[in-house]
């Protein structure tokens, strides 16, 4: 598995979604890697890791890779950041490996059963008219999709670096097998049940323009013992949006170690901010940039 390095302190890994890469935390990594040790990495099949075979025990596999990462890079505890389908992985790997989880960080939780697939790239997924529209839906997810959901010049090379996984002349069917992975309703059965034993402080992150519902974020917040919910005025792309807030947010959280949240078992707290340059005052933060 692809991973690089930035920044000294307190150890923070990062985890991107589908179909991105490492490079969706470009922006966070720049503020939060002044005070932590950022371990960014790319999932199999994306950026710079190799693809792994999807199945039942996916979620695992890659968990058990980041764990390799965390020995070999002599890791004794860190704080797990994940978004959107990354947030998977971020639970599945506090699941199974607490002891080296201090705080974790879901933002855009797409974690549920009845979560639906982008109207799209749901195209991709229906046999025969996936494999005949994939060079149409690819080019129009890329084009036009991603390009309004990440429209500013600035991100231009992050979203064209998520693009590149994809490209040449395979790269609509890659992106096909990729959403074809497997169906929410049993990808995601278990995770309710593990969402309630996750003992590790927890904040949950919404952006209030994004495609998935607001109740995935209240849900997860809920189910989660130990957690914090707010929301940040942003699309899907919350790291990228409020790259910012997010890195503030995050640094402020593992300082406390969650301690707001820490109180009561099964409390969850929301705090919204009206626009994205104003700082959620979830616990002080710093104010340099």
């Amino acid at each position: 598995m692809h991973c690089s390095v930035r920044g000294k302190g307190e150890a923070v890994l990062l985890v991107h979604g589908m179909p991105t890469n490492g490079r969706l935390w470009d922006g966070v990594v720049r503020d939060l890697s002044r005070n932590f040790r950022c371990f960014i990495i790319d999932l199999p099949g994306m950026g710079g890791t190799r693809a792994l075979p999807y199945g039942a025990a996916y979620f695992a596999q890659v968990a058990e890779q980041i764990e390799q990462i965390r020995t070999r890079y002599q890791v004794q505890r860190w704080h797990v950041v994940g978004h959107d389908g990354g947030c998977a992985i971020a639970v599945q790997y506090a699941h199974l490996f607490r002891k080296r989880v201090g705080c974790m960080a879901l933002l855009s939780p797409a974690i549920f059963p009845d979560l639906r697939p982008f109207f799209l790239l749901d195209l991709l997924r229906k046999p025969v008219i996936g494999e005949l529209l994939a060079p149409l839906v690819h080019a129009c997810f890329w084009q036009i999709a991603m390009k309004r959901a990440i429209p500013e010049l600035e991100n231009a090379a992050q979203r064209c670096s998520f693009q590149k996984t994809f490209s040449g002349p395979v790269g609509p069917w890659k992106l096909m097998r990729l959403v074809r992975w497997g169906e929410p309703e049993s990808v995601f059965k278990e995770f309710p049940s593990i969402l309630r034993e996750i003992d590790c402080p927890t904040l949950v992150v919404h952006g209030s323009r994004d495609i998935l519902p607001e109740s995935f974020a209240a849900r997860g917040a809920e189910l989660i013992p130990n957690s914090h919910l707010i929301e940040l005025d942003s699309g899907h792309f919350i790291p990228i949006e409020c790259a910012v807030e997010v890195a503030e947010n995050l640094a402020a959280y593992f300082r406390s170690r969650g301690m707001e949240t820490g109180v009561r078992r099964g409390t969850s707290h929301r705090r919204k901010t009206a626009t994205p340059t104003a700082r959620p005052e979830l616990v002080p933060v710093p104010a340099a940039h």
